[in-house]
């Protein structure tokens, strides 16, 4: 087993909770839990968007993620990224435009396709960056290492999956 597999088995473990949990809504899937808030179908679409706008980082390709200034990076990689993998919590935080959804999948079932493709790029991604011996270059908190990419998304997963069984009381 290489370092890459057990952080990249809790990814798929926590998009398949993420996808069961969403599955369960049944007819609260279009509708936001709360004024202000997203719905499930929502919340599966940011996860997907987050998801493939992390293989475009871990392929050194281009993001939609914002370029925090390089001299910041440390900073901001101890205080939220590190922070994030060591509380084994994500932090409380606004989405930019480009992950706000302003709707998602038509059904559960759709968000689950959805949710599996942006998974399967993500998976690839990190598997060829750790076999090229290379960490992450991420515009936003510089050089990390791949299985410390991987566990910081199985976070932002589950910490959405969280969001999801609060629709259920409406």
């Amino acid at each position: 087993m290489s370092d890459i597999d057990l952080p990249l088995a809790g990814v798929r473990a926590a998009v398949a909770d993420l996808a069961a949990a969403a599955e369960r809504v049944g007819a609260a899937w279009p509708k936001p839990r709360a004024p202000g808030k997203w719905s499930p179908s929502q919340v599966v679409e940011h996860v997907a968007r987050i998801m493939e706008e992390s293989a475009n980082v871990a392929s050194g390709l281009p993001s939609q993620f914002p370029t925090v200034p390089f001299f910041l990076r440390p900073i901001v990689r101890l205080l939220v990224f590190r922070r994030t993998l060591w509380r084994k919590a994500f932090p409380k935080m606004k989405a930019i435009a480009a992950f706000v959804p302003a709707a998602g999948s038509a059904t559960p079932a759709d968000g689950r396709v959805r949710l599996e493709g942006a998974l399967t790029r993500f998976d690839q991604a990190c598997r060829a960056r750790a076999a090229s011996g290379q960490g992450v270059a991420s515009s936003i908190f510089g050089a990390v290492p791949v299985a410390d990419f991987a566990r910081f998304q199985e976070l932002h997963v589950r910490h959405h999956t969280e969001q999801i069984p609060a629709t259920l009381s409406r």
